[in-house]
């Protein structure tokens, strides 16, 4: 398929799911949910799992920052139409054929740390019975304001939330000579481990920045697998050091455009436009 023949392709099957959409009375929490790849209980293949990337929870104006109230039309959506959260480790078992999921799973992920996850989205996951990773920046927990505490960290891990690494500072690696990157990447996962316990597996990417030689060191840093911030859900194929993620941005139709972006996968990936 040309590339100018994929973009049509791509607009046409956006245009469906917003006319299908638009069919119905009102868009709402009780929306039915689109068709998912084929069950790994009919098949030989693995089903595709959506793991959505959110950042801020927040009132402010920007992009990145999805209201509270929004934030829970979302939740109750996932809740109202079967999903269940599910944590990184229970994704790779998966895919490694170790562990069943549930019948629609579903990675919810933060990045950064903030605050507000904790104050905001936190009680929000727990009244639905959900849980998250969050990739936290380890130099600003705790010193910085607007992010969590490592006691705010603690509480929520006793409750089933998993963090993962997202760097010491902040800083794209793809600009960093390779000592300096892989200092980001081993102290900031031995100082989670030291502050919470436990083993640190995963690692998101600073800015969605990486590339081959930055795999390879993340590899080496001792992490499972990483997250990207390229749209997609993850698959059988997807490559554990660059997994596909459904990021959830503000707009004027916000609830609209979570709706699109979540059913929209697999359909986009069912006819090659996305991942191959």
């Amino acid at each position: 398929m040309s590339r100018f023949s994929r973009r049509q392709g791509c607009l046409i099957i956006l245009g469906l799911i917003f006319l299908l959409i638009l069919a119905s009375s009102t868009v709402s929490t009780t929306a039915v949910v689109a068709g998912r790849n084929v069950n790994r209980f009919e098949s030989t293949a693995l089903a595709d799992v959506p793991i959505l990337n959110y950042h801020k929870i927040d009132t402010f104006y920007h992009a990145l920052s999805i209201p509270p109230q929004e934030f829970e039309e979302q939740i109750a959506y996932l809740s109202l139409n079967g999903y269940t959260t599910i944590t990184p480790d229970d994704l790779m078992a998966y895919f490694n054929h170790d562990k069943e999921l549930p019948e629609k799973p579903i990675l919810i992920t933060f990045d950064d740390g903030y605050l507000d996850n904790y104050t905001n989205a936190y009680p929000i996951l727990k009244k639905y019975g959900f849980t998250a990773t969050i990739f936290i920046v380890t130099d600003l927990v705790g010193h910085d304001e607007r992010f969590m505490t490592w006691d705010q960290i603690r509480q929520m891990q006793q409750d089933g939330f998993v963090f993962g690494s997202h760097t010491v500072s902040h800083i794209a690696l793809t600009n960093l000579p390779r000592n300096q990157a892989m200092d980001e990447l081993v102290n900031s996962r031995k100082e989670i481990e030291r502050q919470l316990g436990t083993k640190v597996r995963y690692f998101a990417y600073p800015t969605g920045a990486y590339n081959q030689q930055v795999e390879e060191m993340v590899k080496q840093a001792g992490y499972r697998a990483a997250f990207t911030i390229r749209y997609g859900q993850a698959g059988i194929d997807s490559n554990p050091y660059a997994l596909e993620r459904i990021p959830i941005f503000r707009g004027q139709q916000t609830f609209r455009s979570f709706f699109i972006r979540l059913n929209g996968a697999p359909v986009l990936e069912r006819f090659g436009l996305i991942r191959n």
